[in-house]
């Protein structure tokens, strides 16, 4: 493997949505080498718990623990502090929790840091809105007005102020919070469909290489990978389309 196709693997965290961690193994061991990042979300960390992280950081892969902790600062600090503990890579709050929640999950990863110099500081970024979030959801059943562009800029520029290092978003949000964020600000994007595959319950997205020339730092791609009939085959599709951008 080339060391673009490399660096682009890198910035591809490959979903592992499943209700069984036979299922993600068996995932994973076809994707043997590619040193792409792993995700953990709710389903499959329910069922297999922090061993399964540490399974997956012994096998070298960097992990995104994407459970969206959004409760009390203070339950949030110490759920921060038992993530930071597992060695994760990457871990996210949601953004609608406030300033001080989100200020609190930094606080409790620097406490897990004091505690075990050999750990590293995860990535800690906020959601913004789902990519299921349409316009009428947004202002009809969540209660916020304008647009949903402008929500996700507004929870950008809060998160970048409780000191987190970037947001979950849709791609088409990307330009504008690197315009009111900084280049340095993460984006972490969801909602990534290769040509031809279905949008299934994501309302905004676009392509892997859509996405990259937004300028995104990270993209987030689940069933075009899991469903495939050769999760390898289309994972090496999107790398490639990756490094075309």
């Amino acid at each position: 493997m080339t060391s673009s196709f490399n660096q682009a693997a890198g910035r591809l965290m490959v979903a592992l949505d499943y209700p069984a961690v036979d299922e993600a193994r068996n995932l994973i061991k076809s994707l043997e080498d590619i040193p792409c990042y792993m995700k953990i979300g709710m389903q499959l960390y329910y069922t297999a718990g922090p061993d399964f992280v540490r399974e997956l950081k012994n096998l070298g892969y960097s992990v995104f623990l994407d459970l969206k902790m959004h409760d009390i600062p203070n339950t949030v600090k110490g759920g921060a502090n038992s993530i930071t503990r597992l060695g994760v890579d990457m871990f996210n709050v949601h953004a609608a929790g406030g300033l001080k929640m989100m200020s609190a999950a930094r606080e409790g990863a620097r406490e897990a840091l004091e505690a075990n110099s050999s750990l590293k500081m995860p990535l800690i970024i906020a959601v913004t809105q789902l990519t299921s979030t349409n316009q009428g959801m947004l202002n009809e059943e969540i209660g916020i007005p304008g647009t949903v562009e402008d929500a996700v800029v507004s929870y950008a520029e809060l998160t970048k102020k409780a000191g987190l290092d970037g947001v979950v978003a849709s791609p088409l949000e990307v330009k504008s919070i690197k315009e009111r964020c900084g280049l340095h600000f993460q984006t972490v994007t969801p909602g990534i469909r290769p040509k031809g595959s279905a949008a299934g319950d994501q309302s905004r997205t676009l392509t892997p290489g859509e996405a990259m020339r937004q300028g995104t730092d990270f993209i987030v791609v689940g069933r075009p990978i899991t469903a495939a009939p050769s999760p390898r085959e289309a994972l090496e599709q999107i790398i490639e389309e990756m490094k075309l951008s």
